[in-house]
């Protein structure tokens, strides 16, 4: 049976895609050091998404766009990233281990709920790698486009430094989520 982890990255951040990650494991080439990505250092979650792309039997990495997220809301925004996960995995995993306490409805496979399943079960925590790695590597990204934001340092998350930009500078269209409140409030275009 092929047992595959997902889990997400940017549920709480005005700025910024959702990303989530399916990853199934190889048993015959274990990754050491795997838990959950927020408890590792930027430097060990680089190297461990290097040795899950090399070793993991599958992975995907998926996502839901800001407006898909001010559209449908963050949490079903959050489920249909993973949704998309877990359809591009090849091969296709029987049944899937999801961190939280909700389950994307239209899976075709079974699928079991795991509050803290990032920092329990090895093919979440790959997933929690995946997803945290490639939402940080976008935010960089959007740090060379705007470097007035701050997004290399608050990755999209509401601290005094985004929210004083957001002041000076406004919100960036496609970029900022504005279904969010600190957004909303200063909605200007």
């Amino acid at each position: 049976m092929l047992i595959c982890g997902v889990d997400e990255a940017g549920r709480g951040p005005l700025a910024g895609k959702v990303v989530a990650a399916a990853v199934i494991l190889d048993p015959a080439r274990p990754i050491h050091g795997l838990n959950d990505s927020k408890k590792l250092s930027e430097k060990k979650r680089d190297w461990l998404y290097q040795e899950i792309l090399e070793k993991a039997l599958a992975y995907a990495i998926a996502e839901s766009s800001v407006a898909e997220i001010d559209t449908l809301n963050i949490l079903q925004a959050s489920l249909l990233a993973m949704q998309r996960a877990i359809i591009q995995l090849n091969p296709q995993a029987n049944k899937a281990l999801i961190d939280g306490n909700k389950i994307p409805q239209q899976l075709l496979i079974p699928a079991e709920a795991i509050i803290g399943g990032d920092g329990l079960i090895a093919e979440i925590s790959a997933a929690s790698i995946l997803a945290k790695v490639s939402r940080d590597r976008q935010l960089y990204a959007l740090d060379q486009l705007y470097p007035e934001y701050g997004f290399a340092k608050h990755k999209g998350y509401g601290t005094k430094l985004h929210l004083e930009a957001l002041a000076k500078y406004g919100p960036i269209a496609g970029i900022h989520r504005i279904s969010f409140a600190p957004v909303k409030q200063l909605y200007l275009f």
